[in-house]
C-alpha cells in the first residue's frame, strides 16, 4: 500500500483517534541539495522563534494529504510534486492543551524557488548536521 493511498491516509487519522489524539498536522519535508527547508514561527505565535518544517491543520473534511498540499503552499508558495515517503509523526501539547499528532512526509517540490512565506518570518536551507533552534522532536525527525 502506497503512502498516498487513501486507506493508508485513512488508517493514520484512525491509529491517532484511538489514542485520544484531538488534532492532526500534515508537514512537508523538502530538501534539496543535501539541505532541508525551514520556516521560523513569528515571535508573537505559540511557540514563538521556533523553526520548523513547513506544516499546519489538517481542516474538518481534509484529508491528511489534501491539508499537506494546501498547507505547503499556503505557508512557503511551493506547489508539491511528488509525495515520496511517510516518515513517521510526533505527538504535542498545543496552545489549547490538547494533543496534536503531527504527521511527517518526504516530499519533492516543483520549484524550490520563490518561497513566499505568509505565516513565517524566515526561511532557510538547513544542513540537517548543524540546524537552528527547533524543537526536539523535529531534530529527531531531521537527523534520523
Amino acid at each position: 500500500m502506497t503512502v498516498t493511498s487513501p486507506e493508508f491516509v485513512a488508517g493514520l487519522a484512525a491509529d491517532a483517534s484511538a489514542v485520544g489524539i484531538t488534532g492532526f498536522v500534515a508537514a512537508a519535508v523538502i530538501r534539496h541539495g543535501g539541505r532541508v527547508l525551514l520556516v521560523r514561527r513569528n515571535p508573537d505565535d505559540y511557540m514563538g522563534g521556533l523553526w520548523e518544517v513547513p506544516s499546519g491543520t489538517v481542516e474538518d473534511g481534509e484529508t491528511i494529504l489534501d491539508a499537506l498540499h494546501r498547507e505547503t503552499n499556503e505557508e512557503t508558495g511551493l506547489t508539491l510534486d511528488q509525495v515520496i515517503g511517510y516518515i513517521g509523526h510526533f505527538d504535542y501539547k498545543n496552545s489549547r492543551g490538547g494533543t496534536t499528532r503531527q504527521f511527517n512526509f518526504a516530499v519533492t517540490v516543483e520549484k524550490t524557488e520563490p518561497i513566499v512565506l505568509t505565516e513565517h518570518d524566515a526561511h532557510q536551507w538547513a544542513e540537517p548536521g548543524s540546524l537552528p533552534e527547533v524543537s526536539d522532536a523535529v531534530r529527531e525527525l531531521l537527523t534520523s
